[in-house]
């Protein structure tokens, strides 16, 4: 079976990077860990079949090729869309957000 590379911008990572402090700070490390490994089954989920996740958010928004992907065991969504050779992420969001203003927030 063929795949992607996953590759997240800047703001993706900042994302991972802020929910990782959060968890750190507010749980455990133990968490922490738990959603790194989380994150890193969702990125080989979306690398082999990156049509699986949901275009709901590209259709609100109108943007054409958009779709994401939740986390097993925690509240967040990849968004990201597919391109000839990699796998775009845009951002790493927590599922209770305001997806459509933190989607277009500026960097």
């Amino acid at each position: 079976m063929r795949h992607k590379p996953v590759i997240p911008r800047q703001r993706a990572h900042q994302d991972v990077e802020d929910t990782l402090g959060y968890y750190v700070n507010e749980a455990s490390a133990e968490i922490a860990l738990a959603f790194v490994d989380a994150l890193q089954a969702a990125y080989a989920h979306i690398s082999h079949h990156p049509a699986s996740g949901s275009p709901r958010y590209g259709h609100e928004l109108d943007l054409p090729g958009l779709r994401c992907w939740r986390l097993s065991d925690f509240p967040y969504l990849i968004f990201y869309i597919e391109q000839t050779s990699h796998i775009d992420v845009w951002r790493v969001l927590h599922g209770q957000r305001d997806i459509p203003g933190w989607l277009n927030a500026p960097d």
